[in-house]
């Protein structure tokens, strides 16, 4: 399971960075899930091996623009791009509206179904290889964050129980060891029963924009991984306050709370400057957060991407 930044900017792109995307991609294969779609997305994206035929869904946080305005070109060129097989969109109602008005406007007709999905009415959703669940956050505009969870873990097949329960071996045992749920002597068994899984899911939380870290309790229970915005340092709290956003601190200091083991920075307000000796600097977020957690923590960069390894352990994966 790897994470790939496509925008680390808050509000406006930088030279340096773009405005919100990040891409999570399946451990097999070349599945992979857009969370925030900010203008400029689709050139992100052609700047690295992600396929838009591959995208298996898009889960839009809330409708700023520095989040959406990207969905429209990017869905527009998968179209070009001969894309056929559907697509999930998972999103607030008012990026529906949105999306709607703006292809009867430029005369937009996709050839293949997009499946919407309110994240207002907080759902969870399952593919293949992840399960996503909603969580609400506190910002201008509503605004949330998306748990995803790993459903294919590597597992053997718990024998001793499939003994007791007098499941020849063969076919019925292929099946369970697949994932499959089976019918046996009139009763339906499921194959998470027959399991011992090698590791534990993994999960990741990549959070919208939210000036409450704690309402994300819940969506860290068993997280390895938190991706939340850190728009500010604390020097400018009074002004994140106002304007629904976290600063660095405040995050960090939630993840120690909480224990997460891997925490990643992003979105950051154009004022930090790349240069670590200016004034003030991406630094000085990394420091703030430095003196109150104790677990793993990166500074998102665009391009920058993650694996998230089967013990939990979160690194950088060494550019080509």
């Amino acid at each position: 399971m790897n994470l790939l930044f496509l925008g680390t900017s808050a509000g406006v792109p930088t030279k340096s960075r773009n405005v919100s995307g990040v891409a999570l991609l399946e451990s097999k294969g070349k599945g992979w899930y857009l969370i925030d779609c900010g203008e400029g997305t689709q050139h992100q994206v052609l700047h690295t091996k992600l396929s838009l035929n591959s995208l298996k869904a898009i889960l839009i946080t809330h409708v700023h623009g520095d989040h959406c305005y990207g969905l429209p070109g990017l869905l527009a060129s998968a179209a070009m791009n001969g894309r056929e097989v559907p697509l999930t969109l998972v999103a607030p109602a008012g990026i529906k509206a949105w999306l709607d008005a703006t292809c009867e406007a430029t005369q937009l007709s996709l050839p293949f179904d997009l499946e919407f999905v309110d994240s207002d009415d907080l759902p969870s959703v399952e593919f293949e290889s992840v399960a996503v669940a909603t969580f609400r956050l506190s910002h201008r505009a509503p605004s949330y964050a998306y748990g995803f969870t790993e459903r294919k873990v590597d597992a053997a097949l718990d024998v001793d129980k499939l003994a007791q329960q007098g499941i020849p071996r063969g076919p019925l045992w292929g099946q369970l060891k697949q994932g499959r749920d089976i019918e046996f002597a009139g009763e339906r068994l499921k194959s998470r029963d027959f399991l011992i899984s090698k590791h534990k899911p993994r999960k990741v939380v990549i959070a919208g924009d939210n000036d409450q870290p704690d309402l994300l309790t819940e969506a860290c229970a068993e997280a390895h991984v938190l991706v939340h915005e850190a728009t500010y340092t604390e020097a400018m709290a009074e002004k994140a306050g106002d304007v629904g956003h976290s600063y660095a601190r405040h995050v960090a200091a939630f993840a120690e709370l909480v224990k997460l083991p891997n925490l990643v920075l992003t979105h950051f307000s154009p004022r930090y400057q790349p240069n670590p000796h200016a004034l003030p600097s991406i630094e000085d977020i990394r420091k703030e957060a430095l003196s109150v957690y104790s677990g793993a923590l990166y500074l998102a960069q665009d391009f920058l991407e993650f694996t998230l390894d089967k013990t939990g352990r979160l690194y950088e994966v060494a550019g080509e």
